[in-house]
């Protein structure tokens, strides 16, 4: 018998068990979990209404088995997954899979963790399990093709995040090919998520996207590990997932280089508060400022092409932190882009962000995408700034610093950990979460690293 499409990942989940992991992959899993929890604990800040909102929804949820971080409160896994979510993304400072388009680490982190937390399952089980999500997320959303997603105004973190948060939690649990088949099935019937937070100022939509991800993925394992059944082929059979959603569905894409090829490799680690399709520009615009020792005030026009599959995305967005104008006027004055600036329309309390602000525009540029097509990384761009006298400066940016091709090196990393955190984590509690994740395959029980992470 010809094994059915979701068969098929099925029986290559194997390549994802910790003894076949190479030590690379290993590496930048550890890398993008200790990214995650630093924007997960920044996001707790007292600073932002986010911490108080989500305690008050554990309390109405109750339940027990995980915990909410930054806070004592406990919840049950699916709940904790859906929380913890929604705080990994609420900076859009963590880490995030460009060519997939999917902010897979936000997604997945969370779910593991809380299903992780629950069964106590070894720390070596645990990044496993966050290699295989993040891998399984990334090819979903290839399957689909995140442009398609896009053009649908649909989220491809979401919805192929969701199928990532599945595969996750069931190898933590322990789940057969059967209920793993049945989780995913599960998944897929949950799986949403909308791009209309982009209308919402209040940057709440857009990180809860995320947690109802890392839920529905979650919830379908623990289902599934209690018996419930789902459809027995979810990626084929007569309604297939992909068709719904985009149209199509392309089979070699999910499966093209399984167990060799690991997604968690080509993750993109910003530095700014800010979307991934905005770091070239900026990184661009900031050098050239430095470089040429530039006062802002004496630009007439800055101009930045973008890819044309992704720069309407940032082209003056009314959500701050994907709106390319706001984040380069931000950084021209301030330096860096953090949430509170995000958070706060800095435009209303400077006239100098906001005149400089108003003179940026975004073009896209097909070049791009071409080029794009060889490399896998759609996150190019030029920048080119023209002054009041008539002289301009221009750069390109291939690989904006923090992108596979021009990467973090371990000291940034921690520099970027430590400088997140220092607003609600001790220098000691700090190094201690950090030297937990590295060490992370000695680890016994994930519990004691969910535990290093609430409020004591």
């Amino acid at each position: 018998m010809t094994a059915t499409r979701t068969a098929e990942l099925v029986a290559a989940l194997h390549h994802y068990d910790l003894d076949r992991l190479p030590a690379r992959v290993i590496d930048s899993a550890k890398d993008a979990l200790g990214d995650a929890l630093g924007a997960l604990m920044a996001a707790t800040s007292s600073s932002y209404p986010v911490m108080a909102q989500l305690e008050r929804y554990a309390d109405f949820a109750g339940g027990s088995g995980a915990s909410l971080f930054g806070s004592d409160k406990r919840t049950d896994p699916a709940t904790a997954a859906l929380l913890n979510g929604t705080l990994a993304y609420y900076c859009d400072i963590e880490s995030h899979h460009a060519s997939a388009n999917v902010h897979a680490i936000a997604v997945v982190a969370p779910a593991a963790l809380a299903v992780g937390e629950y069964r106590h399952a070894t720390g070596g089980d645990l990044i496993a399990a966050v290699v295989a999500g993040i891998d399984v997320a990334a090819r979903v959303s290839y399957a689909l093709d995140p442009a398609e997603m896009y053009a649908r105004g649909m989220h491809p973190s979401t919805i192929a995040g969701t199928f990532g948060a599945a595969v996750a939690a069931a190898r933590l649990l322990g789940l057969d090919a059967e209920q793993t088949t049945n989780a995913l099935g599960l998944a897929g019937t949950s799986a949403c998520g909308l791009l209309s937070w982009v209308d919402d100022p209040s940057e709440q939509s857009r990180p809860l996207n995320i947690g109802l991800a890392a839920q529905a993925g979650a919830q379908a394992a623990l289902l599934a590990h209690h018996g419930f059944k789902g459809p027995e082929d979810i990626f084929g059979g007569k309604y297939p997932f992909g068709p719904a959603f985009t149209g199509q569905w392309d089979q070699a894409a999910l499966l093209e280089g399984i167990g060799t090829r690991y997604e968690v490799t080509n993750l993109f680690f910003k530095r700014n508060s800010c979307c991934v399709f905005i770091p070239a520009g900026l990184d661009g615009f900031t050098s050239l400022l430095h470089d040429g020792g530039v006062d802002p005030s004496e630009i007439e026009r800055v101009e930045v092409r973008a890819p044309m599959s992704s720069y309407h995305v940032v082209d003056n967005n009314p959500l701050r932190s994907h709106c390319m104008q706001y984040v380069l006027a931000v950084a021209a004055y301030k330096g860096s882009v953090g949430f509170g600036d995000i958070v706060n329309d800095l435009r209303l309390q400077d006239d100098r962000i906001r005149t400089l602000s108003e003179k940026i525009v975004v073009v896209g540029d097909e070049s791009f995408d071409r080029d794009a097509s060889a490399t896998g990384q759609s996150v190019a761009s030029t920048t080119t700034i023209t002054f009041r006298d008539g002289t301009t400066l221009s750069r390109e940016v291939p690989h904006p610093l923090g992108s596979p091709g021009n990467p973090l090196d371990a000291q940034a990393l921690r520099a970027k950990f430590d400088a997140l955190t220092a607003d609600v984590l001790s220098a000691d509690r700090a190094g201690a979460i950090h030297e937990c994740v590295s060490r992370i395959q000695e680890l016994d029980d994930t519990a004691d690293l969910a535990r290093l992470l609430t409020r004591r």
